[in-house]
């Protein structure tokens, strides 16, 4: 089963780390709720909300509600509720949630990293929506390790999914 998400308003971190775990994740910071409600209906998306005036709105079935403060209880309530095992890190651009794709040749992108990073780096991904181009550089790595960490109290998924 492919899940789709869409965000409500309240859940910005969520769908970021949503995203960096590769699932198609929708988040508008402004949206509201009529317009949350037929993306979610017209794109086959399952919404995540905190809203419970939200789901009390008549013929909305398609939630998951999400009780949970911090983000990263955050996610491992959704991975818990859809018991979510396949990852695909680092797959989808945080910003806009436009699939990432690898850069055969890095010189397409000299002008759009800095010196130091186009000499140090050797594996670039580009965002196919905004553009925004990603490297290998700490932020994979602490977010692999940051992961790690919070799926570890998840016992059936394995930390060696985020390799």
């Amino acid at each position: 089963m492919h899940l789709r998400f869409i965000a409500d308003a309240m859940l910005g971190r969520l769908a970021r780390w949503l995203r960096l775990l590769g699932f198609d994740t929708l988040y508008y910071p402004d949206i509201s709720d009529i317009r949350l409600l037929r993306v979610a209906k017209e794109q086959g998306r399952l919404i995540l909300t905190r809203d419970t005036r939200l789901i009390k709105i008549r013929g909305i079935k398609d939630y998951l509600l999400i009780r949970a403060n911090d983000s990263f209880q955050q996610l491992l309530e959704v991975i818990h509720a859809l018991k979510l095992k396949d990852f695909n890190p680092l797959s989808r651009c945080v910003i806009c949630n436009g699939k990432l794709s690898r850069l055969l040749d890095k010189t397409e992108i000299k002008d759009s990293v800095p010196d130091f990073v186009f000499l140090n780096f050797h594996i670039f991904q580009r965002c196919s929506d905004c553009g925004k181009i990603y490297w290998e550089g700490t932020h994979p790595r602490m977010f692999r390790e940051k992961l790690t960490e919070v799926l570890s109290s998840y016992p059936s998924s394995s930390p060696d999914l985020l390799s």
